[in-house]
């Protein structure tokens, strides 16, 4: 990558654009929900201002750079990155199952809180630039509302044509983004150096010494500075560490600061909370086409967190961390451009409810904080549980994460529990929403798969027996292919044909699909075909995928066919069957009553496995298996 300056530029570009919205967005409410909350009165004088700025600047350095940019993006998943990646390497390390098991659940807990994290982000960000009106055309601050629920509509709306087209100029309009707010924070420090003192930790100290309280319910405005610092992580695959980290030093990093001061600069020379600090950096001329370009800013901001959320769910469908779902594919070039319809329903309803519900973005800024700094501690300690895998030097960095890291994990998560009776709940209850929706489907598919697994017969076995009984002699013409989940036993939809049936096709073929704890399986490994012991028409493929792979068991099927010679099937002439489970309840206790019917509404409700796995829908059969949970 480095080698070809061409590609670097137009990846870092593109970072910017995909990467850097969320965080790049944050000038717009961070420091207003720090001087601008009724909740709190925080005087404006020189203490005050530079201390919020250095614990902003700070949280800056120590937070995003050293911490992400220097250490987590380190820890990658065969390129990719985010929590998933975290939860999938801790997966594949040889922890006791007890620890194994925590940090697992640690990690849903993660995912949760970023679900809420994704319907907080677009709310807040479009509501606080909108929010300009008050500066620019105050008499129209009735319509903000209406405004930011038909831009929130219309971001949802859009969502099923992609992101391919829009997201070329996601780079180049950030880079305008970057540059006003750089250059907005310089005319304003240049009518205020004295700002310039906020650069030094020392200021912290001396707001802390000043007054403790006051300092630690800051934290939680402090906290709003770094949104969008997990997508440093999260988008690693798509644009790789050199990208992002040039991105971050040459541009975002340095117009935060210059942004962040020059608001603190308005501060202390006008001695009062205008309506909108960030509108506030530029001359009354500039400011109608400064709302415009952070209301756009925003979108991208929001379209990201969006994308990632579709990302995400791709991933935990994979890995059976939820039910099996719609998720297409909006490019044909890139295969983590993906859109899922429900996910995309359910967030638009969550974004509108929060836009109504509370009001403004100070309002919402109250609800934000847990989730990121909830899902910023979580990547830290899971992080941790790995680092030994990734360092040679892991005992300096259990130094680090311990003495810096980890304390401004808790100071953040501490500062804002102080929020949970101002709005806080919501993305806890939201989290905690999703978390047991995750746990019960993770248990409840545990159970059936066991007792799948107890129904099926071993392929030996099977084999032997079809070779040697005389109730199999009798073959029919054509082909079938059974599609199962473990290497060593039929599928279940096969048992179920050769008990009710006799006569078997010419040839069988058994298809098993496997996720495993890699990002991505290369095309070259994710096949294997075996002709099993007599090579008389039986015959296993196990296909094995990554969890953020696409899944198209025909489409592979097809590929084995023209680079293997054994593989003599016609894929379009071919038979598929299928197992489908009816899962019913019992009086089983291994899951509470609430539980069951938790997990039967999402099983009966999950996408179909013909659908999932992409099969022909006219040439197969699903055929039904009842289980009990």
């Amino acid at each position: 990558m480095a080698k070809n300056p061409n590609k670097l530029s137009i990846l870092t570009l593109g970072a910017l654009g995909i990467v850097f919205g969320d965080i790049g967005t944050s000038p717009l409410y961070a420091l207003q929900a720090a001087f601008g909350n009724k909740s709190h009165i925080l005087a404006i004088n020189q203490t005050t201002v530079d201390g919020v700025l250095s614990l902003v600047i700070w949280s800056l350095i120590l937070v995003v750079t050293l911490k992400f940019v220097t250490y987590i993006m380190r820890a990658d998943n065969e390129g990719e990155g985010g929590i998933m990646a975290l939860i999938a390497q801790v997966k594949s390390h040889n922890f006791s199952k007890r620890n194994s098991w925590l940090l697992i659940l640690l990690g849903i807990i993660g995912v949760s809180l970023f679900y809420g994290d994704g319907a907080i982000t677009p709310a807040i960000s479009v509501l606080s630039a909108v929010e300009g009106l008050k500066v620019v055309a105050p008499s129209y601050n009735s319509l903000i509302i209406p405004i930011v629920i038909l831009i929130v509509v219309g971001l949802f709306t859009i969502q099923r044509f992609g992101t391919a087209f829009v997201g070329k100029l996601f780079g180049p309009v950030m880079i305008l983004w970057f540059l006003t707010i750089a250059l907005g924070g310089v005319w304003q420090i240049g009518q205020y150096p004295k700002i310039l003192i906020a650069l030094s930790p020392i200021s912290a100290f001396h707001f802390i010494s000043y007054s403790p309280k006051l300092a630690f319910i800051c934290i939680t405005a402090v906290v709003l500075a770094i949104t969008g610092v997990e997508a440093l992580y999260a988008d690693l695959g798509h644009f790789g560490k050199k990208p992002i980290t040039r991105a971050w030093y040459y541009v975002v990093f340095p117009s935060l600061l210059l942004c962040y001061m020059g608001q603190g600069a308005i501060l202390l020379n006008q001695r009062a909370v205008p309506a909108n600090l960030l509108i506030k950096l530029f001359p009354p001329d500039f400011r109608l086409a400064v709302l415009l370009l952070s209301t756009l800013a925003t979108i991208i901001a929001s379209q990201a967190v969006i994308s990632g959320i579709f990302s995400l769910t791709h991933q935990a469908v994979n890995l059976n961390f939820l039910p099996r779902m719609l998720v297409k594919h909006t490019s044909s070039y890139e295969s983590g451009q993906v859109y899922a319809p429900l996910v995309n329903f359910i967030l638009a309803i969550a974004v509108i409810g929060l836009v109504l519900l509370f009001g403004s973005s100070i309002n919402l800024a109250n609800a934000y904080g847990i989730a990121v700094s909830g899902t910023i501690a979580i990547d830290t300690i899971l992080f941790l549980a790995i680092a030994k895998y990734i360092f040679k030097r892991y005992i300096l960095t259990y130094v680090v994460c311990i003495v810096i890291f980890i304390p401004i994990d808790l100071l953040f998560i501490g500062s804002n529990m102080q929020k949970l009776t101002e709005g806080g709940i919501i993305p806890l209850t939201l989290a905690t929403a999703i978390l047991i929706l995750i746990h019960t489907w993770r248990k409840g598919s545990s159970i059936i798969e066991s007792k799948r697994l107890a129904l099926e017969d071993l392929i030996d076995d099977f084999v032997e027996e079809y070779h040697t009984s005389k109730k199999y002699k009798k073959r029919i013409p054509g082909s079938a292919i059974y599609i199962g989940q473990h290497i060593d036993y039929i599928p279940l939809a096969l048992k179920n044909s050769s008990d009710d049936y006799i006569d078997l096709p010419e040839k069988i073929t058994f298809v098993n699909v496997l996720t495993t704890n890699l990002a991505h399986v290369p095309l070259r490994y994710r096949t294997n075909f075996d002709n099993l012991k007599y090579d008389d028409g039986i015959s296993q493929i196990t296909l094995v995928y990554g969890y953020q792979d696409n899944i198209n068991i025909q489409k592979d099927l097809k590929r084995l066919k023209r680079i293997s010679p054994d593989f003599n099937y016609d894929i379009s002439e071919s038979k598929f069957y299928i197992s489908l489970d009816k899962v019913v309840p019992t009086k089983s206790k291994k899951l509470w009553q609430w539980q069951k019917k938790i997990y039967i509404f999402l099983y009966r409700n999950s996408l179909s496995p013909t659908d999932f796995y992409r099969l022909p829908i006219d040439k197969t059969e699903e055929i039904d298996v009842l289980i009990g949970i």
